[in-house]
């Protein structure tokens, strides 16, 4: 992979003068020049294409870098911002991943860091205090998103067990969902990874029963859906959720916090069973569909 990430940087290496180049740009309106001005520059965009390769190839099993499409990297970004690295890095890493799908191509991602200790995490009579603010479709999707752990695209990605598998090019734990009885289903998150999620067999009952006779077309934030069930999802479900939490609670965590909820209940119960602090960690990372640990750590503030 750094064999590739030095081909596909290397044309744009030009060690003319950066400040000059970068006054041309912003005459252009251009945030930056589309060249690499030095050769540490150019290191540190190898290792960011690099990163994003690899990651790029247990997610899809990417072949070549030039294949990287800006959906993908993009996915690749927004679960970097939860990793816990610097606003600065994450913006080289976009700069750099512009060297292979366009200028102009990403959206800039918020980096999650350190510093950020406040919990985004909601209570669940909180939660149901928005679910009850909310109308029954998004309610019902708040409930799911809630107890399955799902980002908001996630919801329109909901498959039964005999309509969709998980991605087989993953080792999944054994020990995922121990203590929670309920539906198995799996969504189909960041980078096209299928996973399985647990939902609690009521709640299953109750999204059996919006079920559609023929999967609707959604499109969400440019991308197309085949939602199978008449429940909110996407940015339309986030935005319901944010509004609702304003005017029930008098301020917003974002639907993402739900996430975060997922994951403080399930390292509770977890550990409550005997797991170490590490072991709950992982499984509750491949419960999110992150597989890696140290990205549990921002959910746990």
């Amino acid at each position: 992979m750094d064999v590739q990430a030095r081909a596909v940087l290397r044309q744009s290496l030009s060690l003319t003068s950066r400040h000059a180049a970068k006054a041309a740009a912003a005459v252009q309106g251009s945030r930056t020049t589309g060249k690499i001005h030095s050769l540490g520059t150019f290191d540190k965009y190898v290792s960011a294409l690099e990163r994003a390769g690899l990651w790029a190839q247990e997610v899809v099993e990417l072949r070549h870098l030039r294949d990287l499409t800006p959906e993908l990297a993009q996915a690749y970004l927004a679960e970097r911002a939860e990793s816990g690295i610097g606003q600065k890095q994450l913006d080289a890493d976009r700069n750099a991943l512009e060297f292979v799908t366009g200028r102009g191509s990403l959206v800039r991602e918020r980096a999650l860091t350190a510093p950020e200790t406040r919990s985004r995490a909601y209570t669940p009579e909180q939660i149901r205090a928005v679910a009850g603010a909310q109308d029954a479709r998004n309610a019902l999707a708040t409930e799911v998103a809630w107890r399955a752990g799902l980002r908001a695209h996630e919801l329109l990605t909901l498959r039964a067990p005999s309509e969709a598998t998980a991605s087989t090019h993953r080792t999944w734990s054994a020990d995922r969902f121990v203590g929670r009885e309920g539906q198995r289903y799996v969504v189909t998150g960041k980078g096209g990874l299928r996973r399985e999620v647990s939902i609690p067999r009521e709640l299953a009952a109750r999204l059996e029963a919006v079920r559609l006779a023929t999967p609707a077309t959604v499109v969400d934030r440019g991308i197309v859906y085949r939602a199978a069930y008449d429940i909110g999802g996407g940015n339309a479900w986030s935005k319901s959720f944010g509004a609702a939490s304003a005017r029930t609670l008098g301020w917003s965590n974002g639907a993402h916090g739900l996430r975060h909820t997922y994951a403080q209940e399930r390292m509770a119960e977890l550990q409550a069973r005997g797991f170490g602090y590490t072991a709950a960690r992982e499984i509750v990372s491949q419960e999110l569909g992150h597989f890696r640990g140290e990205i549990v750590e921002v959910y746990l503030r």
